[in-house]
């Protein structure tokens, strides 16, 4: 995996993605942080990348529940 920093990839994005399509992989940095990585699509391989389904929440929602609370204060 290549590094790249936030500003180079906005001034050379064209370059970027094409190497992207070719199945290169980025880590892209901003004030010396690591903020994202540009990848292929499909490519699960990767560590840290998973796909998964929305979390479902059974129960009262959290709305209803403050509400709830609030009017038992009042």
């Amino acid at each position: 995996m290549s590094t790249v920093t936030f500003t180079e990839l906005r001034n050379h994005a064209r370059k970027y993605f094409d190497q992207v399509e070719r199945g290169e992989t980025f880590e892209i940095y901003r004030h010396g942080k690591p903020v994202a990585i540009l990848l292929p699509p499909g490519d699960s391989s990767k560590e840290g990348w998973k796909r998964v389904s929305p979390m479902k929440i059974f129960g009262v929602s959290l709305s209803q529940a403050i509400l709830a609370d609030r009017q038992k204060s009042l």
